[in-house]
């Protein structure tokens, strides 16, 4: 891999280039970069709308695709959460899932709809396991009636442990559930009480249990560090949990602090304190470390398995560009590119669903030229190695020759000097430091590669022109 720095390359190093320190779990970047990495896409006008979207519902879906439904219900607000919509009340769920299955079936025709096959559907929120047993049942039973699933297509429910309950489990599995995403976050209790969650450790331990023995599907739980009142020995003490139980998968998750939230509000007003940031990665690197202890496989950057019953299909597809049909009030998706999300009102949601889903996309977003090379990007790093050849093809798709090592060498070059990948000519592998920083990274990749091609663009244009 090229170590030399041009002039250009030295001119972006406090945007994109980290910190050389004997720490990278702590301190590799400040943050300089949004948290995310966008897609350059840009907002189609609203005058525009209808007409594309009746386009891209025309269209036939070819490669990965998958489903999401969205559920936007909370029986209360988490604290931590930035997603929370609308209070839960019973009478609710019944018409909603009404005007989903309305919304299914008035799309059923479509190209968009039908014809390739879907891997996985997600049912988020919000919080889906807080509809009655029969409504998650014949949700699910309208999904298998209404998309072209495939024959081992993922179908994850995801939801928290109170309200949920193992009879609803099972109408979920009998429906043709097969994977149980539920948010623990943290199993102590007095970390539990602080953040408000409603059932104790020895619940939730017992509900987890008895899940696990009816051994219908894959059971999976989020944990979350970073929390008030946790410190790296309590983190600890939950993975080494989580491990025990027999689960088949686990995400560790640092806790984001966002505008606007309870949290952070009342950090704000000193009521709760938050692990230091350059804390997280060492909160990370014990639970990787539990992980490893307990012989459980790293899948993703994030996601450990035991056994083969996990394989988080879902989250893995939609990062990495796949097709996304979308459901539900609020939620968001992606056809040919294009971004798109339904209107999230829940009267105009069920009234539009109810007419025959006219007007019911909020607003599109137009895929950047380079979409296909910012998927290939994102599904590498997402995995923890970054393998050169898929992105060579998505750049040659977009009509870009040369290749994406050259490019991307020296950005590459001084993340390995700084402890965060080892790599070679065909590929690179994220160390552990570069797996906390794995999102953070893939964002300043991604900008690194649009800015370089646009650099050589416009050079070619000033030759040309000159």
């Amino acid at each position: 891999m090229n170590v030399h720095r041009p002039a250009a390359e030295r001119r972006d190093a406090d945007a994109f280039f980290a910190r050389i320190s004997t720490d990278p779990l702590a301190d590799a970047f400040s943050g300089r970069m949004g948290a995310h990495a966008h897609g350059g896409g840009m907002a189609v006008p609203p005058e525009e709308v209808a007409g594309l979207w009746h386009g891209l519902k025309a269209a036939p879906r070819t490669g990965p695709s998958v489903a999401y439904v969205h559920v936007p219900f909370c029986e209360n607000r988490c604290l931590f959460c930035g997603f929370y919509q609308n209070p839960w009340r019973r009478e609710l769920g019944a018409p909603y899932v009404d005007a989903v299955l309305a919304q299914l079936e008035a799309g059923a025709r479509t190209a968009a709809q039908q014809g390739h096959p879907l891997r996985a559907v997600y049912l988020g929120g919000g919080t889906p396991t807080a509809l009655a047993a029969r409504d998650i049942a014949r949700l699910v039973e309208g999904l298998h009636r209404h998309l072209p699933l495939a024959p081992d297509c993922e179908i994850t429910l995801e939801g928290r442990i109170v309200s949920f309950g193992l009879e609803k489990a099972r109408a979920a599995f009998d429906a043709g559930v097969n994977r149980i995403s539920l948010g623990v976050q943290t199993f102590d209790d007095g970390v539990r009480r602080r953040m408000g969650r409603k059932s104790t450790r020895a619940e939730t331990v017992r509900f987890l249990e008895g899940l696990m023995r009816l051994d219908r599907g894959a059971v999976v739980i989020d944990l979350i560090y970073g929390l008030p009142g946790q410190d790296r020995a309590t983190f600890q003490e939950d993975v080494r949990l989580a491990a025990a139980l027999g689960l088949d998968g686990l995400d560790l998750y640092s806790l984001k602090s966002i505008p606007g939230t309870p949290l952070m509000m009342a950090q704000d007003k000193g009521k709760l304190a938050v692990a230091a940031p350059g804390e997280l990665g060492h909160f990370y690197a014990d639970g990787a470390a539990e992980m490893d202890r307990a012989g459980w496989e790293a899948i993703s950057t994030t996601h450990w398995r035991q056994g083969t019953r996990e394989r988080s299909l879902y989250n893995f597809e939609v990062k990495a560009g796949a097709h996304c049909l979308a459901f539900g009030a609020g939620a968001g998706g992606n056809l040919q590119g294009h971004g798109f999300r339904i209107v999230p009102d829940l009267d105009t949601y069920r009234e539009r669903a109810a007419n025959g889903g006219a007007g019911l996309v909020a607003g599109l977003i137009r895929p950047s030229p380079l979409g296909p090379a910012h998927a290939a990007i994102k599904a590498g790093m997402e995995r923890g190695r970054l393998v050169f050849a898929p992105v060579d093809r998505a750049l040659a798709s977009c009509g870009v020759g040369g290749g994406f090592e050259p490019l991307a060498a020296p950005l590459l070059a001084q993340w390995q000097r700084a402890g965060l990948l080892t790599g070679h000519s065909m590929s690179v592998a994220l160390t552990l430091a570069g797996r906390f920083w794995q999102v953070a990274m893939t964002a300043r990749l991604i900008a690194w590669t649009d800015l370089r091609l646009s650099e050589a663009e416009n050079e070619a244009h000033r030759r040309v022109t000159a």
